[in-house]
């Protein structure tokens, strides 16, 4: 696949998703929908939801369920675990752009919620998304109570405290001090790498993936999760505001722990390759079914924003 047909595949899928996600929000919101005082949160919930964003982690669910893909695929299954993962993903960059957390005025190169909609509006959208998530998932497919249930487990292991919660209160604590390598790697984990993990395992588990495939991904996940915080971090010291969709230099000003500040950028940059690397080779026991993985792995290392 080349860098072309990554884009033609991004588009696709980002397509289908916005589709699934505005009639997701549309539907869920119908009780208030007609009450003009719930008018600021639901304008809310489609500024921070539609229209903006990589999606990479709801890419990951379409392409791990490619990668294992079988005859008896559920397709609307798919669609809602990617939904479901999205939402989270959405929920969490609302809630940590509050002044109370990361205090971040810009995202995806626009006013933050609490900027555009107040503070208030922004915690009830952030409330909103993440429950919808779930709501999702509990309605998703023809049926098949095991299999959601394995989607709920996962994305709630993933979304609280012994995933990107927990890495996000870490973050916080730890702002303005000095972490070690293994410690960075360790918060990193929970805060980016939970989500990333959770994306490819409900994709495979929509797929009826095996046991190897399983532990194929999660090893693939676990690489590119690091591997894209730290080009985040690079991309923080590198990047133009502009295609980042956030103030160049943030987690600088903020005196956050970085992977460049620890190795240095150059090492930096050659352990976000080595981890790809990795991430490549953890597939080697797909067929060209994983083709988008593959190229996956690489674009989040050469990625500009």
């Amino acid at each position: 696949m080349t860098t072309d047909s990554l884009d033609a595949y991004f588009a696709q899928h980002q397509q289908r998703l916005e589709c699934f996600l505005k009639d997701a929000i549309d539907l869920h919101s119908k009780t208030i929908v007609k009450q003009a005082a719930a008018k600021p949160l639901l304008d809310s919930l489609h500024y921070s939801c539609l229209d903006g964003g990589k999606r990479i982690r709801a890419m990951l669910v379409y392409m791990a369920a490619q990668a294992c893909q079988s005859s008896n695929t559920d397709s609307e299954m798919i669609d809602c675990a990617a939904a479901a993962v999205e939402l989270i993903h959405c929920y969490s960059l609302i809630h940590d752009d509050l002044p109370a957390m990361d205090d971040d005025e810009l995202r995806r190169g626009k006013p933050s919620c609490h900027i555009a909609f107040g503070e208030a509006n922004a915690i009830l959208a952030g409330d909103a998304l993440q429950t919808l998530a779930f709501t999702l998932l509990t309605q998703a497919g023809n049926g098949e109570a095991e299999l959601r249930l394995t989607l709920l487990a996962q994305l709630a292991e993933a979304a609280g405290i012994n995933g990107m919660v927990g890495g996000q209160a870490i973050d916080l604590a730890v702002t303005g001090q000095s972490l070690s390598y293994s410690e960075l790697i360790t918060m990193h984990q929970l805060k980016t790498g939970a989500l990333i993990e959770a994306a490819v395992a409900m994709g495979a588990s929509c797929s009826g993936a095996t046991v190897n495939q399983q532990q194929a991904l999660l090893d693939y996940a676990q690489a590119i999760g690091l591997a894209f915080q730290i080009q985040d971090d690079i991309l923080d010291i590198e990047g133009e505001s502009i295609d980042i969709g956030k103030p160049q230099g943030a987690d600088i000003a903020a005196k956050k722990a970085t992977y460049p500040a620890i190795l240095g950028l150059e090492a930096a940059k050659a352990e976000a390759q080595a981890l790809c690397d990795s991430a490549l080779a953890s597939l080697s026991v797909f067929d060209h079914k994983a083709t988008p993985l593959r190229d996956l792995a690489h674009f989040i290392i050469k990625r500009s924003h």
